[in-house]
This record gives structure tokens, sequence and C-alpha cells, in this order.
């Protein structure tokens, strides 16, 4: 056979493999949709996948993709897989048995991590099962239809025999028999990839990616706060058409985490349990929590892989009770320093003890403005803690604290290379203009946000090209542990492109640091900058 026509039959087997392993996710990410998140392969493979990864991957991930790191996280887990069958299917075209027990093999990693998984019961294996049945019996029938058994298998078949004896003189296989049709093969096949492609859609993964799991939200009713949170002045906003709200909704919040899809924590169920250096461990159930005054606050939280500029920033209205208030309960010994939250997921953050303990708003957390939490803001309850970033402090899904130390406990993300301690950095972001925006020539108004949680912001300085730092107005003051808007304006800037640049300074003096760095080990710093032009 000469070497076009053996391509051509081996593209078939990548189609076929393609096409099977796209049944086998797609079936098994339906029917995992009559069980949990945790049956579905396609999370699963991901979510096993996270811990492994190195930071130096997962920095450029967040910094680049934010809030969509986990769908990008999932598209590239299938993209291996779809690889990875693309090349056993052509191993088919030569070796049928043994491809055929590859792709067994391979169904059935995602089946061995599943089955591993703590929080996983021995049916949740079933969907990925099911798939892998019907993704060999597509396999085989593909292969049928679109690879000459005599090929693949080398048995007996005298039209193609000839075809690939040697000495023969013909350099075209023989016309072969309908089963071989490639208009067949390629309908059959097609549909196939269709279909799956549809379950994949219909099914767990994108669902769980994609949508709140709000039933057991529903069933927690919050008290009203024994203490409320100040009044917002109308002031609090700079009123610039395309600068963020001073309050952040929830659906808009960012959304760094270590899982693909939010636990379904039933409330009912939950509990919050205080131990280690403790002069006596306390454990506290979320009736306890609601009987509890609780307290409403607002607050600004940031995640440490914020780029420059970036939008994994927001401010909430947060109703929890006072953390020290928990931990003077269980009494922490003089020899402690760090407090270990633990997540239901798994996830453990390294939060000094100071921080917990001292007068600022650090709460176990239940409400986010006047709502329950969201399953993916960590529904029941998570710790809310200013002045840190939340990878050493904003713990979701919290179900311990552990009281410890640093020398003797390390944490999720310490252990992969960031600070321990992780205090928040002076900072200040342009929103308006956004980057290459047109503005009309004349007068130009610019806004944006600056934070320096536990200090506050002095002062924001804004400088148009190479020119002189100008003084930008700030909106009023709600916390020093909240954002702050600022404005400013530029007088009939000249047509053409500009760039405009922000730094901020805090109330301590500290004035952001022009220094670009990235984020590891405490966050990335720099001045942020924009190119816009005037026309």
């Amino acid at each position: 056979m000469n070497r076009k026509t053996r391509a051509a039959h081996r593209f078939r087997g990548v189609v076929a493999g393609i096409a099977a392993t796209v049944m086998m996710f797609g079936l098994a990410d339906l029917i995992a949709r009559a069980f949990t998140p945790s049956a579905a392969p396609l999370l699963t493979l991901g979510q096993a996948i996270i811990p492994l990864a190195p930071p130096a991957a997962i920095k450029p991930v967040i910094a680049l993709f934010g809030d969509n790191d986990k769908l990008v996280l999932v598209l590239s887990t299938g993209l291996g897989a779809i690889i990875l069958a693309g090349i056993i299917g052509a191993l088919a075209v030569s070796r049928r048995r043994l491809a055929t027990t590859l792709l067994v093999v391979a169904g059935l990693i995602p089946v061995i991590v599943i089955f591993i998984r703590p929080e996983a019961g021995a049916l949740d294996i079933i969907p990925t099962l099911i798939g892998i049945a019907a993704g060999v019996a597509v396999f085989l029938l593909l292969l049928r239809f679109g690879v000459p058994a005599t090929f693949a298998e080398a048995t007996n078949n005298p039209d193609v025999a000839r075809s690939i004896a040697p000495g023969s003189q013909t350099s075209e296989p023989a016309p072969t028999s309908e089963p071989f049709s490639r208009r067949r093969f390629f309908g059959l096949a097609g549909a196939v990839g269709a279909i799956g492609a549809v379950t994949i859609a219909a099914g767990q993964t994108l669902v769980s990616l994609t949508q709140e799991a709000g039933a057991a939200v529903a069933k927690l009713v919050l008290p009203n706060p024994a203490k409320k949170a100040v009044a917002i002045p109308a002031a609090a906003n700079t009123d610039i058409d395309g600068t963020v709200p001073f309050v952040t909704e929830a659906k808009d919040f960012y959304r760094i985490d270590t899982v693909l899809s939010p636990p379904v924590i039933d409330s009912e169920q939950w509990s919050l349990r205080i131990h280690g250096m403790v002069e006596e461990e306390v454990t506290l159930t979320m009736d306890d929590v609601l009987d509890l005054p609780l307290e409403e606050h607002h607050i600004t939280l940031t995640c440490v892989s914020n780029p420059v500029g970036g939008d994994l920033v927001g401010n909430a209205t947060w109703l929890g009770y006072p953390v020290r208030e928990l931990l003077a309960r269980a009494r922490p010994n003089s020899q402690a320093d760090m407090v270990l939250s633990h997540s239901f997921d798994g996830f453990t953050a390294s939060t000094p003890l100071g921080a917990l303990t001292d007068d600022r708003a650090a709460l176990l957390a239940v409400g986010m403005n006047g709502q329950p939490l969201t399953p993916i803001h960590g529904f029941p309850a998570r710790l809310v803690v200013p002045g840190l970033y939340g990878f050493v402090s904003a713990t979701k899904w919290v179900t311990e604290l552990e009281v410890t130390r640093f020398d003797e406990k390390t944490a999720y993300w310490t252990d992969r290379g960031w600070d321990a301690k992780a205090p928040i950095l002076v900072a200040s972001r342009i929103e308006v203009p956004g980057p290459l925006a047109k503005v009309p020539a004349g007068d130009i108004r610019v806004g944006g946000t600056a934070w320096a949680q536990r200090s506050g912001i002095e002062r924001v300085e804004v400088k148009l090209d190479d020119g002189e730092w100008t003084q930008a107005d700030l909106a009023e003051e709600v916390t020093i542990d909240t954002w702050r808007q600022w404005r400013a304006e530029f007088a009939e800037v000249a047509a053409g492109s500009h760039t405009l640049t922000v730094r901020a300074t805090d109330k301590d003096g500290t004035v952001q640091t022009a220094k670009r760095r990235d984020s590891i080990p405490n966050s990335a710093t720099g001045h942020h900058h924009i190119q816009f032009r005037v026309e």
C-alpha cells in the first residue's frame, strides 16, 4: 500500500479515536448530572491537575485569564485527552487490539481519580464506566467503517491483500466494499462527534463551571446584624461613567480558588472546629453562629495574583462574627503565632494570629451584600480578613481554625513559594479611559480606584505622558479597609496617542512603588499605565 493510502487510513484512525473520546466524556458528563460534580471525569481530572501544577504555570494563567482560569483548565484537560485519543487512533491502523486496550486504560484513569477522592462515593464511577463502554463501542464501529480490517489486523481480504503484497503493480488498493466508504465513515464520525459535543454542553462540567448550586443557600435565613456597617455616602462615588461601583455585586466579585466546582455543603451539617495550641477546643454549628451578635462591615479583598491594574479585587459588605471573639473562647497558647484555616476541599491558609485578634474586622462571614454567601464565594462560611491577601486569609468553605506556629505548619500556597504573611501593598488602577480607548479631543476626565487596607488612601496622583504628577480628587473615604475612588481632569488634550499613569500614597506615607515585579512572593508591583487615543 502506498504512502498516500496509508496516511489516509491513519487519518481515519485519528478521527475515530477523537470521536470516540468525545462520546466517552460527553456521555459520562451527562450522566454525572444525576450524581455529583465529583462524578464528572473532566472536572475530576482537572481538579487532580491543580495541586500538581507548578507556581510558574499557575501565575501566568491567573494573570491572563483571571476568573476564567478554571474554564481554561478544563478545556486544556479536554484538549490533552483529544490529543492522546488521536495518537491511540493512529496506532489502531496497524495495532487495533493494542489501541483498543490503551483506550480502555486511558478511560480508567479518571475512574481511579474519582474513586480516590475523599468526597466521592463508589457509585460516582458509574458515569465514567458507561462512557468508556460507549466510547470503545464507537471506536470499534468507526474503525470497521473507516479502516479495512486487512490493513489493521493483517487478515486475508484478497482485494486489499493484493494491493499491499510485495511486488504488486497496483499503486492504490483495490476498490473496497461499502463498509469502507469514505462518505459513510466521515458522516458517522461527524454524527458521533456532534452527539458527544452536545452531551458535554448539557453535562455536569459546564453546569458546574457556570451555575450556582443554590438549593442549600435558600435554606439559610440570615439574622439582622447586631452592628450594621457604616452608611455609604453618595460622595464615596466619583460619578464618572465607566468606573466600578463602590460595592461589587456577588456575581461580579472575583473568584480565585483551588476547586473547579464549588462544594455543595448543607449548612445544617456544617461546623467549625477551633483546635491546636489552645486551652479549650471549640466547635460551633451554623445555628451557634447565627445566634451570635453578628456584625456587618465593608471590606475590600484582593488576590495576590492580581496583575498591576487588574480586576482581581472587589469590595463587599460582609456579615459575620469577629474571629477574635471565637479565638478568645478557645484561649490560644502564648507561644502560638499563626492560625492555619482549613477548607472543606482541603485547602489551607496561614494567617498571622495577630491579624485575627487585633481590632480589625476579621470575620467568620456568612453573608455578602445582604444575602447568604453564594457557593462560589464560600457558602456556608468563610474568612474575611482586612489587610491581607486572600491566599493567607480569605479561606472559603472554612471548617477548621488550627492555632499553631509558622515554624511548625505551612499552607497550600506558601508551600508553592508565596509569602506566609502577605500584607496588602498600596495599589491603584485606571478605569477610565480604558486601554486603547478613543476619546474626543478637549478636556479629558479620568478615574479609577486605589486601595491600601489597614492604612487607607491619602493621595492619588496621575501623569499624562511625560508630564508632572497631578494630584487627583479623592471620593469620600468609607473606611480604611475599603478601596477609594479618584478622579482627575486634563484640559485641552491634543489629538494623538497618549499614556496615562497612576500612583497612590497611603496614610502611613508609603508611595506606591514604580518597580515592576511578579506576584511571587507577595503581589505584583509597579505603576498602572494605559495608552489611549484622542481624536
